[in-house]
């Protein structure tokens, strides 16, 4: 006899078929949990009202269903007997004959697991079929998926990683970083720069030098960005400061020294430039190659690394947009630079094709505000923008 297997009535309008726990053919107990649904906030297993083999499934996953709606038909019959081979006769109008009825294969290990555990079990797209469940009756806890998705990742790992031990830089490096990140309260302010002229004065001023000396210092970006940070701080000292230790007093510094990062092999040193307010473009060239070849020779020593007040980050060889660098304490700043790129700028007529370099400041927020912070970028936009400025 086929039975009609009906929605019950779970105090939804509808729901949302999540997962059909029975397939074509499976032997189904009284109560047995045949479909999961899933309202706004939780989900249901709909256990099943009869006893009987599953002969057609009338929903599927994403169906929404609603009370007293069909969503299984039975067949109903005596389990016991289902067990065994035994001969039906079939009677037809045509003929009568006797059929052997073969064994059904009915499900002999039917998966016990909450919704929350079956919703996670997608979720990390594991195989509930694959989980010994250590709850009782073997139902399949959450420990039991979270032991497994570790031993899978730990499996992996032994499968494709390579382990190598953290060098001295790199462990000094990273704990400088740490601290640095957790007890400096960072906020970082972004800002687009036109450095269109700005490039252009540069490439007609290294042409002219290289016709007069093929061996001349080639001036880069970066000294134009030292230079004008360096302008910068002397018009909003707070951002030449740092915080005593007692972090009751604000150390103004009346000498600027920069400080720019360079990528050696597994680590980062940070040499610094001193007196930079007080030299020129070319010696500041001058001196940046001296002491980033240092650091790519492993050769600087303490004071070539020692008191800083400020710290440019310039990543634009590699690429990128904006970044959030991080504080080099004692100082309360940091610039990062980003790779230059065209964009397309409105003067008011027409779209001029322009080079615009991304900037990020992160300031220290105890002791410099937003206001302060968004007027420093916005100078050290108006010098990059019109390096004339420098002379007023």
């Amino acid at each position: 006899m086929y039975i009609d297997i009906k929605m019950p009535d779970i105090g939804l309008d509808k729901a949302e078929v999540v997962e059909i726990l029975v397939k074509i053919n499976d032997k189904v107990q009284l109560d047995q949990s045949i479909i999961t649904v899933e309202g706004e906030k939780s989900s249901i297993e709909i256990p099943s009202p009869e006893s009987g083999i599953v002969k057609k499934i009338n929903v599927k996953i994403g169906d929404r269903v609603t009370s007293n709606s069909k969503i299984m038909v039975f067949l109903k019959n005596n389990i016991e007997a289902s067990n065994k081979k035994e001969f039906i006769h079939i009677n037809s109008p045509i003929t009568n004959k006797l059929a052997i009825h073969n064994d059904i294969n009915f499900k002999k290990d039917i998966i016990h697991a909450t919704p929350s555990v079956r919703r996670l079990a997608r979720d990390l797209n594991i195989d509930l079929n694959k989980i010994i469940g250590s709850g009782p009756k073997n139902r399949i806890l959450k420990d039991d998926l979270e032991l497994y998705a570790k031993k899978s990742c730990e499996n992996l790992d032994q499968l494709t990683i390579e382990k190598k031990k953290i060098n001295d830089l790199q462990r000094t490096v990273g704990e400088n970083l740490y601290n640095n990140w957790i007890n400096i309260p960072h906020v970082t302010q972004f800002e687009d720069v036109n450095i269109t002229e700005l490039e252009q004065f540069r490439k007609n001023y290294n042409k002219e030098e290289y016709k007069k000396n093929i061996n001349h210092i080639n001036i880069t970006i970066l000294i134009f960005i030292i230079k004008a940070v360096s302008y910068a701080l002397s018009k909003f000292p707070i951002f030449n400061s740092s915080l005593s230790l007692d972090k009751k007093t604000i150390i103004f510094k009346k000498y600027i020294n920069i400080g720019f990062a360079v990528e050696v092999d597994n680590g980062l040193f940070v040499p610094v430039i001193r007196n930079v307010d007080k030299k020129n473009i070319v010696d500041l060239s001058s001196e940046l190659i001296l002491l980033s070849n240092k650091a790519r020779k492993n050769q600087l020593d303490k004071l070539d690394m020692k008191d800083g007040c400020f710290t440019i980050s310039n990543i634009g060889g590699i690429g990128g947009n904006w970044f959030t660098p991080i504080i080099n304490f004692p100082e309360v700043a940091i610039l990062g630079v980003s790779r230059s790129v065209i964009k397309p700028i409105w003067d008011g007529k027409n779209f001029i094709p322009s080079l615009i370099l991304p900037l990020s400041l992160s300031y220290d927020h105890r002791i410099i505000n937003g206001a302060d912070a968004a007027r420093f970028i916005s100078f050290l936009k108006k010098v990059l923008c019109d390096i004339r400025f420098l002379l007023m």
